[in-house]
């Protein structure tokens, strides 16, 4: 690369649990800006959370924060062109786009979901993907499916 590496920004702790991966959970919830709309809606859902797996001995954060790791894909198929033919190269995801992907796969499969609030909706998906079921869940499993399908092609990796 001819220009150096831009610098990463620093994101801040969110107000009320002080965590990172919230506060970049909830930049990626946002709309046109609206970023207190958007931490109302996650704290509603981890409040629906609470309220729906009171038999859970854990809190809600900590559901949440499992329910990610859930769905968090390890590996994704990337197309690599060689001498005309595109092949489907397996290749292991960074560990910062990994929380990302899992992330907006939450958030999108949350909004696809029927319901009356998008807090509601995210709390489904959140308890789902604690669950190990949901679509989230699912793409996750199709990711490592297609992964595993074409592996015979991973030392085309770049």
């Amino acid at each position: 690369m001819r220009k150096a590496k831009p610098k990463k920004r620093v994101i801040l702790p969110d107000p009320v649990f002080g965590d990172v991966k919230v506060s970049k959970f909830v930049n990626h919830l946002m709309y046109d800006g609206k970023k207190s709309i958007s931490y109302e809606i996650f704290y509603n859902s981890l409040e629906i959370v609470k309220n729906k797996m009171q038999n859970e001995e854990k809190a809600p954060l900590e559901i949440w924060k499992e329910a990610l790791d859930k769905i968090t894909p390890q590996v994704e198929v990337k197309s690599r062109r060689i001498g005309g033919a595109t092949f489907q190269v397996p290749t292991e995801i960074r560990p910062d786009r990994k929380e990302s992907v899992s992330m907006k796969n939450m958030i999108l499969f949350a909004r696809k979901r029927g319901g009356k609030t998008m807090a509601d909706k995210l709390a489904a998906e959140i308890m789902d993907a604690y669950n190990e079921q949901g679509g989230a869940y699912k793409r996750k499993e199709d990711m490592h499916r297609m992964a595993e399908a074409n592996r015979a092609f991973a030392h085309f990796r770049f």
